[in-house]
């Protein structure tokens, strides 16, 4: 049984100038940006009851995760409930284990749908030598994509396995290079043997390994080992 993993979704309305409303339940479903009017996302109303020790880190992880607050109430002298409106993208992955994690455990989530908000969502895709990785696409908030698409391409970077040839590890927004990496191809010494003599000799067999190389890259192929995939999700 082959397991693909895949970057956690939600379904987004999105709005075109020609056609109206599509329902895009994938990143590659998402027409081009010319086309379209406005996404929307779905929004959720977040309650977490924790201890006031923890009010602070609470709230930071809810506001980094584009929350907004909307009501605090005090249920015992030490025991807070917060209130926050958020997009349910924000929490489909890693939010609870976040969560539990600033609190040390003495947090408790519970959540409901409040419908669809126009947001600034953009689609990511990341390209390993060209080729686009559609496991990895993503649509994410147009504010996060510079800082999340470097963390990916440098993770990437430190995960797949080095080749014979240069891999190049791309984030685009859209024909847009947002940001690049490159993990170096194996190599070999092909001037070990040369001891002295004519130094053309040792540029011609460079230059005969640049070669092999460059027909290399043309075709081989770059696969992504599942801990990779596991990693970039984990990115915070």
């Amino acid at each position: 049984m082959t397991v693909i993993t895949t970057v956690p979704n939600v379904s987004y309305k999105a709005y075109t100038k020609k056609t109206g409303l599509i329902e895009v339940h994938n990143p590659s479903d998402l027409p081009e940006p010319t086309l379209l009017d406005s996404v929307e996302e779905p929004y959720i109303n977040a309650q977490i009851i924790t201890k006031s020790d923890f009010i602070g880190q609470v709230m930071s992880l809810c506001i980094e995760k584009r929350g907004v607050l909307k009501n605090q109430v005090y249920l015992t002298t030490n025991r807070v409930e917060i209130t926050f409106e958020m997009p349910l993208a924000e929490i489909v992955f890693d939010f609870y284990d976040r969560l539990k994690s600033v609190s040390k455990g003495y947090a408790s989530f519970d959540y409901s749908p409040i419908g669809y908000k126009q947001s600034d969502l953009v689609k990511m895709d990341i390209l390993l030598n060209g080729d686009q990785v559609d496991a990895l696409s993503a649509l994410i908030h147009k504010d996060n994509a510079y800082s999340l698409g470097k963390k990916i391409c440098e993770k990437l970077r430190q995960l797949i396995p080095r080749q014979q040839f240069d891999i190049a590890i791309q984030a685009a927004l859209g024909a847009k290079i947002i940001s690049r990496e490159t993990v170096k191809a194996l190599r070999k010494d092909v001037t070990a043997k040369c001891y002295g003599g004519d130094i053309s000799r040792k540029r011609k067999l460079l230059e005969k390994q640049k070669k092999g190389k460059k027909k290399m890259r043309q075709i081989g192929n770059v696969e992504v080992p599942q801990s990779a995939f596991l990693a970039v999700l984990k990115l915070d």
